[in-house]
This record gives C-alpha cells, structure tokens and sequence, in this order.
C-alpha cells in the first residue's frame, strides 16, 4: 500500500530542516580545507570517542538494569500502589542533568553532604566522585526514565495470549517473562536505549559538572575558547558520523526483530510476586530516592539555608510563565510534524521511510550548543525576521527534539493493531480519510505521550534557551544557570524546585491515567 503524499510532504520538510545544523558544521568545518580533519583524526577524536562511548555502554546498560525490571513490575504483577510507582519511575524525567549534576557534587563529593553525616564516625573525605563512575550515575539516574516510559507502554499494549498459556500450562514467570514477554520488547528496548544512547552522547551538563571529557565537552570548551571554530565543527561531524553507525545498528536490530503489532484483547492476570513483593518494593524506593529524592532533598536543603541567612531569590513568576508557554508550543508543534513520519515508518515502511527516520535522529546526538549556533548562522543568513524571535527559539526545539517525539510516537504505533485500517480501506475509503478517523485516533495516547516528552526535554533545555531566547527573556533554565556561575545556589533552588514541579505534572497525569494504556511512548 502506497503512503499518500500527505505524509510525505511533511516528512520531508522535517528531515530538511533537520539537516540544517550538519550543512552548517560541513560548511563550516571545510572552510580551511582538510588539514584541520586530519589533525583532529590523528589527535583527538580517538581518545574522545573511546571516551564517549565508554560513558554511553555503561548508562545504557544501568538503564536496562532499572527500566526493565521497574517496568515489568508496575505494569504485570500485583505490586501495592502500582500507579504511584509508575508515577514515581517516571519523575526523575523532570530534572536536568546539570541540576543532578550539581546535587550529586553536593552530596556524594569528598566534603559533601554524606561526608558531614559520616564524619562523627571517623570518614574525614569520601573518594572523588568526579570522572566516569559520577558522569554515569547522574546521567543514568535522569535518563532510565527514557528507556522506562517505553518499555512500559509497550507492555501495556504487548500481546499476552502466550504469556497466558506459558503461565497455564506451568512454567514459572521468570521463565515466560525471558523466553515469551523480552523477545518482543526488543523495538520498544530498541527505541529507548537508541535515546538514551543519543542523549549521552549530546549531554553537557552532566560530564561538564563531574569533570568527564567528552566530544561535547570538548566542543564546548573549542567554541569558547577560540574564535576559529572549525576544530569544533569537524568534532561535531565526528559525532554526527558516531551517531549515524549507531542509528545503522539500531536500524538492523530493527529489521531482524520482525515484532508484529499487539492483539491483545484483556488485561493479563498479575502475577503475583509473592516473597518477592517487599524486595521489589525496596528496589523501585532505591531508584526513586536517587532519581528524585536525591535533587529535592539538596535544592531543599539550599533553599533552606537561603532562607536562614536572607538569601536573595530571583522573581521566577515571569520566568516559570516564559518557559511553560515555550514548553507547551514545542511539544505540540514537534508531536504534530513528527506524527507523518512516524505514521510513514510504522505503517507504510519501506527503504525511503527507513532513510527519512534514521536522518531525522541525527541532530540528536548533536549538542545542543553546536544546534543553536547553526540555527543562529541559517536566521542571520536567511530568516532575517525571525531572529531573535520565540519563532526561532521554536525552530530549534522542533530541529533538537524530533527525535524524542518520534521514537514514541513509532513504538506506539508498531503496537496497535492493523485490522481496523485494512477494514476501512477494504471499504473504499481514501488513504486520508482512513488516516483521520482510525489512524490517528488510536495513537492519541501514544501522541499524548510523545508530547509529554517534549515539554519535558524543553522545560529543562539550556544552550539553545540561552542563545536564541530574544533579549530580556528570562526563563527557568537561565535563572538556574546564572545563579549558579556565581555560586549562589541558594538563588537557583527556587527556580529549580518551580521547574522539577512544573515538569512533573504532566509526567504524574500520563501514569496516573492507568495500565492499560497510560504511557504509551
């Protein structure tokens, strides 16, 4: 069946648009010929790629470790206060990895917080947080939630007819849930650790406070450092071209899973866990207590003590409303124009599908840093009018968190069922018409999803916030930002703490909604 060129046009545009910041870092990085590639092949890209890569196995793989098991147990077991915990697992989602970064330092470094708590028993230092073990803790703890939300979701909606008959006729439940239930979750863990993945590779915030050196701290540090920045730019090619192997992977893990959409038609019977059910309940307060507790419990303690010594808090009113109304219009604009593309990957396939996909991933593995610049160099070039506009701050959160909408929205949509669709077309209705009245009405919840990531990554997003908000546009990440240059963190608690709520709002409603089909990303 032939997609309508409906969902083409728009699928293009995005893609185009997508390729803005890789024409800007070719065009850029080629200006001096290619003398500076071979300097930075032969230098520095190895040791930073090895570097990189090394923090990305070790999250991804703490992910799976938390996300699988997390998901599994609030979605098909009778765990007390299922919805609670889903909410609880998701919630970490809402801080920035620079605010956990910070708040790891405070509380886990040689003199932090712990380190008072054990100095009446004699640890006069802790051992040094920062490096690859920090980067990887802060990084894990805010991006499981990732891989969790998809997992999750395809649980929800995953075929349990051999699950049922697995259990009836004996076997255990870790048995059926290894040989049954993860052979086809393998998209869903596919798609979340391909974001995750993407996401440590494009992070500053993170490795810049745990003092980890990798390609965008690397970069970050060549475009402050220097006014020629065409090193920046061939590094951040090398990234782009790291990123295209590993969406190539992904893409061929794709293609061998071959997972057929769901049929499930009832609710699995919860498997009942038993002697395991406190255990279980003492691991998911392990991971809510360091993805969550953690950074309230130090922003907490900061706005405390701003408070005893009469502490100077910035008026955040303004800000909160500024970063609220940018979060909302983003994720509604991405959720809307990555919808054709994903409709195209899951439903239609196809190589030039496939291609059109796996592009539009690649600005996510850029640093948002090297993103904003570009959209800063195309606005000045050829969209005059729009600079330093919201309509360009816009622009660059569709160009960054595509990615995000998309890789929810297809997951979601591999998992529905095809039999409505083939009725409505068997019926004669055009391909559009079927699109509008069964298509998307049955990735609603996936879209609502795919939009709640959205708002969530730009609620907290920082390079791009600072250098394309027009003049005087203050918002919650620059308070935080700037209060903590010049070390006054009990200024940046305040709109800290404003932004984790605001962003845990929509995160407690899309869990709270129920199993069958509350987070379907």
């Amino acid at each position: 069946m032939r997609a309508p060129a409906a969902l083409w046009l728009p699928g293009l545009g995005v893609v185009v648009a997508t390729f803005i910041p890789a024409w800007y870092l070719f065009r850029r990085g080629t200006e001096r010929g290619w003398a500076p590639w071979r300097e930075v092949l032969s230098e520095a890209a190895w040791p930073l790629l090895f570097r990189s890569l090394q923090l990305s196995l070790v999250v991804a793989v703490a992910c799976v470790l938390v996300a699988l098991p997390a998901a599994w147990l609030t979605t098909r077991t009778d765990l007390p206060g299922r919805r609670w915990w889903s909410v609880l697992m998701a919630a970490p989602l809402a801080v920035p990895s620079y605010v956990m970064g910070m708040t790891v330092v405070e509380f886990l470094g040689p003199r932090g917080i712990l380190q008072g708590w054990l100095e009446p028993f004699g640890v006069d230092r802790l051992p040094e947080i920062y490096g690859l073990w920090g980067a990887a803790l802060t990084l894990s703890a805010v991006s499981f939630p990732y891989v969790y939300l998809v997992l999750r979701g395809a649980l929800s909606t995953a075929s349990v007819a051999e699950e049922e008959a697995s259990r009836s006729l004996g076997v255990a439940p870790w048995p059926t849930f290894f040989r049954v239930v993860l052979p086809g979750l393998v998209p869903a863990l596919a798609a979340g650790l391909l974001l995750v993945i993407l996401y440590v590779l494009s992070d500053f915030g993170g490795v810049a406070t745990l003092n980890y050196t990798t390609f965008t701290r690397e970069i970050f540090l060549e475009y402050q450092a220097s006014f020629d920045r065409t090193r920046a730019a061939v590094l951040s090619c090398v990234l782009v071209v790291v990123a295209a192997v590993i969406l190539a992977g992904e893409l061929a893990l794709r293609r061998r899973a071959d997972i057929q959409p769901s049929r499930r038609t009832a609710p699995p019977r919860p498997v009942p866990l038993g002697r395991w059910r406190w255990p279980s309940v003492l691991f998911l307060t392990g991971i809510a207590l360091t993805g969550l507790g953690l950074p309230l419990g130090v922003l907490g303690y900061w706005l405390v003590r701003g408070l005893q010594v009469g502490a100077n808090f910035p008026d955040v009113g303004e800000a909160g409303r500024h970063s609220l109304t940018m979060a909302l219009a983003a994720g509604a604009l991405t959720v809307a124009l990555a919808l054709p593309l994903a409709i195209l990957a899951a439903r239609y396939g196809g190589r030039a599908a496939s291609a059109l996909e796996q592009a539009s991933y690649l600005t996510h593995a850029l640093p948002a840093l090297v993103v904003a610049l570009s959209v800063v160099f195309f606005g000045i070039r050829y969209a005059r009018p729009l600079y330093q506009t919201t309509w360009m701050l816009l622009f660059a959160y569709l160009v960054l968190f595509v990615p995000n909408a998309l890789s929810a929205l297809r997951a979601n949509l591999l998992r529905l069922p095809r039999r409505l669709e083939e009725a409505g077309t068997s019926l004669g209705r055009p391909p559009l018409r079927v699109l509008a009245t069964v298509t998307i009405p049955l990735a609603r919840p996936g879209m609502a999803a795919a939009g709640a990531l959205v708002f969530l990554t730009v609620l907290k997003e920082l390079p791009a916030t600072l250098l394309l908000s027009p003049p005087g546009y203050e918002t919650l990440p620059g308070l935080i930002w700037g209060r903590t240059s010049d070390a006054l963190y009990a200024g940046a608690a305040l709109p800290a703490l404003l932004l984790i709520g605001l962003a845990l709002i929509p995160l407690a409603v899309l869990a709270w909604r129920g199993d069958p089909a509350a987070i379907e990303s």
